[in-house]
């Protein structure tokens, strides 16, 4: 039985060995909407500065802290939601569609935010924004899904996953540099953001197809419903449980930017130790994911997943250990192997899980439950802290196992064509 991630009829022949193209080749043969829909992406990140600068704006129009907390909340609600409202959408009006109103809408209202007097209609706008930047996202990975082969998959969300990251590491710097050249006023910053959007959207507008390109034959054990909407997914018991290992694995996952700090200013470890880790995690996965992805993506994905989700768990855990500065390196060096080895194969999977006519209905709920743990995981994380010091390391570390558990009973399996 192979455990190749390519529909059944794209699957080798029995005993030959599975091909594993490299990033050059899989990125000169992809469709242009892949290329695309790969530039968007980036584009997508690059433009995403607004979260950054949101407290910074508010304050300088003279909001309270009160104020600018919930407004954060609030970014982040209609962020978890758009991901749930994108898969419909996806769904419904299309690739393309899909596509444009959430980058066109983000253009919109991002420039409207400048211009609103009150705090209500802010942050109505606040969670529209980031409702709309989020609706790209299942579109985006669905096109990448339909439009790539099934020996592909893993490497082309590789290369999703490096534009998110170098887009995520690049939009502060943007973002600074038009806050600079706008007279340190957020004027040129917001309408920059803006205008991002709106050529992508264009873009998309003109090269994404309207509607998928082929329908293939769903996973063996899948559901047999082929509609239903999300009640067809909340169905999959099997694929349940994937869910919730991923919102185990996010939830962990976002303890480096939350827990970590308190943890290593409650034990008088300076902060250059702190910032070090975090450019290291960055250097890490943008010089090394699609590097390791062109090994990994030849295993069986039940291995993959496993290992990521384990070593994320055990490299956090690694933080609890009494060794200093010396915890932070180790334990970002291994749970940083974790993201690079598991990450491409943790985003692709949900695309072949089921059905496909329900493929943007998994993966927006994929995203959902991911962007759900991103959310709560750092509040869950200051507890626990807050409660038990650095035990929380150890509690961390066990919600790693169980995502591991639950990821290699969750993972279906596809056998080769005879």
């Amino acid at each position: 039985m192979s455990t190749d991630v390519r529909p059944p009829e794209a699957a080798p022949q029995a005993g030959a060995a599975p091909a594993a193209p490299g990033v050059w080749v899989t990125f000169k043969e992809a469709p242009r909407a892949v290329k695309t829909v790969l530039a968007g992406v980036l584009v997508n990140r690059l433009s995403g500065f607004l979260h950054v600068f949101l407290v910074l704006f508010l304050t300088s129009e003279g909001y309270s802290k009160g104020r600018t907390v919930i407004a954060l909340g609030v970014y982040g609600a209609g962020a978890v939601a758009g991901s749930l409202a994108g898969g419909t959408l996806a769904d419904r009006l299309g690739i393309r569609s899909a596509t444009v109103l959430s980058m066109s809408s983000t253009a919109v209202l991002t420039a409207a935010l400048l211009y609103l007097p009150d705090f209500t209609l802010l942050l109505a706008a606040i969670a529209l924004v980031s409702l709309g930047a989020q609706l790209f996202r299942p579109a985006s990975a669905t096109l990448l899904a339909e439009q790539t082969d099934g020996d592909r998959q893993i490497m082309i969300f590789a290369m999703y996953r490096f534009g998110l990251n170098v887009g995520a590491t690049a939009a502060p710097l943007l973002g600074y540099a038009l806050y600079n050249a706008g007279g340190q006023t957020y004027t040129l910053l917001f309408w920059g953001e803006a205008a991002l959007a709106l050529a992508y959207a264009l873009v998309a507008r003109a090269t994404l197809p309207a509607r998928p390109r082929t329908r293939t034959a769903p996973a063996p054990d899948a559901p047999a419903a082929a509609t239903g909407g999300y009640g067809a997914v909340l169905r999959d018991r099997r694929y349940l449980l994937y869910l919730v290992a991923a919102f185990f694995h996010s939830a962990v996952y976002m303890q480096y930017l939350s827990t970590l700090p308190l943890s290593l200013k409650d034990a008088h470890i300076a902060l250059f130790w702190y910032t070090f880790a975090v450019a290291l995690n960055g250097f890490i996965v943008i010089a090394f994911e699609l590097l390791v992805t062109k090994v990994s993506q030849r295993w069986p994905l039940k291995i993959t997943i496993g290992l990521g989700f384990a070593l994320v768990g055990a490299g956090v855990a690694c933080y609890g250990l009494p060794i200093g500065p010396a915890a932070v390196i180790i334990g970002t060096l291994i749970w940083s192997l974790g993201e690079i080895l598991g990450g491409p194969a943790v985003f692709a999977y949900p695309a072949g899980a089921g059905p496909e006519p329900l493929r943007s209905r998994y993966i927006g709920s994929f995203q959902f439950v991911f962007g759900l743990g991103s959310a709560l995981g750092p509040m869950a994380g200051t507890w626990l802290f807050l409660q038990f010091g650095s035990l929380v390391w150890p509690l961390v570390g066990a919600c790693s196992l169980l995502a591991t558990l639950f990821g290699l009973i969750a993972v279906r399996t596809r056998p080769a064509a005879a």
